[in-house]
């Protein structure tokens, strides 16, 4: 039976301190395996904070592996990430650093995250934020990034922005057509004609093309965010994501 990582790293910790011929692991009769994962354990038993010590180690060294591998695909996207011809863009559209959001309106996370995020980009004026419809939460989710798009393309972006912001914060019920009638007319937009416009191939080809970048980058929950080239994923904070910010600048 193989070793645990523990105990192997134990191991190879003892062959190191140990001269060359005193300690052979594969030369080791039962009684002295015996004995000697008796001492690991009582080592361990006596001074606990080591098991700590290597879970830490353990998350670090993963996530920074994680961080690497996230860079690779981020550049590998960066394109279809920053540049699409078919996002919203809001923030400073000449800003120095590009944040994008990964959203579904049904996402309780997103809601969460909603006004932070606008605060984030509102009072540090250097971010160029660019949303993602990625709609995984069921049928109304798609209705309701069909609608957002829609609105894009037929009212514009500050129409888009309105009614991104009315979704989390005034937008309650079931999402329909004929709730997404009322609720447009209601923002002062014309809400037939944008429900008329979901069904449009070209905000067909939208979704899909988001659902496709987010299988590239290994994104599968909502909100995640991209900020430069290190992927969030999750909610967090806005005075977390203001060190990232300044992280990434640095």
């Amino acid at each position: 039976m193989r070793p645990s990582p523990l105990v192997a790293a134990l191991l190879l910790s003892a062959a190191a301190l140990a001269p060359a011929q005193a300690f052979d692991i594969t030369q080791m009769s039962d009684a002295e395996r015996a004995q000697f994962r008796a001492e690991i354990r009582a080592y361990l038993l006596d001074n606990p904070e080591i098991l700590i010590e290597v879970s830490q180690a353990l998350e670090a060294r993963q996530q920074a592996q994680q961080a690497d591998a996230d860079a690779g695909l981020i550049a590998a996207n960066r394109d279809a990430l920053f540049r699409d011809d078919h996002s919203f863009v809001g923030g400073n559209p000449e800003g120095s650093l590009t944040l994008v959001e990964f959203i579904d309106y049904r996402c309780g996370y997103c809601r969460k995250a909603h006004d932070e995020v606008a605060e984030l980009v509102r009072s540090d004026g250097d971010i160029r934020y660019v949303v993602k419809e990625f709609p995984i939460l069921g049928d109304e989710s798609v209705l309701a990034s069909q609608f957002a798009i829609a609105t894009l393309r037929i009212a514009g972006p500050e129409a888009y922005a309105k009614v991104n912001r009315a979704f989390y914060e005034t937008f309650r019920g079931a999402v329909t057509r004929d709730t997404l009638t009322a609720f447009a007319d209601g923002l002062g937009l014309d809400g037939a004609a944008i429900v008329a416009g979901m069904d449009a191939p070209e905000v067909t080809r939208v979704i899909e093309e988001n659902h496709a970048l987010a299988q590239k980058l290994q994104i599968s929950g909502t909100p995640t965010f991209v900020l430069g080239d290190t992927m969030l994923r999750g909610y967090l904070p806005l005075d977390t994501m203001r060190e990232i910010v300044a992280e990434v600048r640095g």
